[in-house]
């Protein structure tokens, strides 16, 4: 048994102890060779237990480490280009690269498979890293993950010179550019004043779709007349990323939201359509959008 165990003990390249550990072997008697994996998992270790002595023997030096670590990077980046090459998943990233999201029954058009087939692929892409999710009502819209993942798609782009096809509303225009949404502002206006917001560093982003107000911007909301703080104190979401119906992009949703469009209707900057939800925009409150927000409508 010990001669084997000798015997069969390949010399590493720069790490040769066969000879020796068949020297230890015929002077101590073997008890048992416990294999053991260390805490990360790159490596495991042989224990040779005798009678009077455990010697612990690694089948290659520490600095391989750096090595596994370059393959596993090499597995991860395999794994990704396997879920962006499916031509289905393809034709999901490069409709979502426009920034606008979609259901997955939308998607399922766009890459020519039915809604079970495009679940699947979405869960793929999903676990993957290369899309994100969110829940609003009944609906659920997928987006690109971020925008390293848009940047990566955007160079693949070039390398394959394809051209990107722009997203199209089919909304009504008087329901486009400024609605209701519930208690708040929804429309192209309402994206435009988002992106304002997070551009004036008046919202930051805290966690995923939920932003808090600064100080800058509670002073400006505050100088507009809104009450900041009986906003927060109401017994729902404060600020969040609502997904726009018609523009695929988020809006100000929460109590922030709805205080914002009671300021926008009582100081006369947009009235109310009386058969439905559109909202127009005053020459009034162009000038105002303007003036306060550096928006020009």
């Amino acid at each position: 048994m010990r001669q084997e165990i000798a015997d069969q003990m390949a010399p590493a390249p720069g790490n040769n102890a066969a000879p020796v550990l068949g020297i230890l072997l015929k002077l101590f008697s073997l008890k048992r060779i416990d294999l053991i994996a260390d805490q990360a998992c790159y490596s495991h270790k042989f224990v040779l237990v005798t009678e009077s002595m455990a010697l612990v023997l690694h089948p290659y030096f520490v600095y391989n480490r750096s090595m596994v670590a370059r393959q596993n990077e090499g597995i991860v980046v395999a794994g990704i280009a396997a879920a962006i090459g499916e031509p289905a998943r393809t034709r999901i990233l490069y409709c979502l690269l426009d920034a606008h999201a979609r259901t997955s029954t939308e998607l399922a058009v766009v890459a020519e498979v039915s809604p079970s087939t495009a679940s699947v692929h979405l869960q793929r892409l999903m676990s993957a890293g290369l899309i994100k999710v969110s829940a609003q009502g009944k609906h659920r819209y997928y987006g690109l993950a971020d925008e390293n993942v848009a940047k990566a798609l955007e160079a693949l782009s070039l390398v394959a010179g394809a051209p990107s096809t722009k997203f199209v509303p089919n909304t009504p225009n008087e329901l486009r550019f400024a609605r209701t949404c519930y208690d708040h502002l929804a429309g192209r206006a309402s994206v435009l004043l988002l992106d304002r917001f997070k551009e004036l560093r008046w919202l930051t982003e805290q966690t995923e779709g939920e932003y808090q107000l600064t100080p800058v911007g509670c002073k400006a909301f505050e100088k507009l007349g809104m009450d900041v703080d009986e906003a927060r104190n109401k017994r729902r979401r404060f600020a969040y990323a609502c997904v726009d119906w018609s523009e695929r992009q988020p809006h100000l949703g929460g109590a922030l939201g709805s205080a914002l469009l009671q300021i926008i209707l009582k100081r006369k900057w947009a009235t109310r359509d009386l058969t439905s939800r559109a909202l127009e925009m005053t020459r009034h409150g162009k000038r105002e959008m303007l003036v306060h927000f550096g928006i020009q409508f």
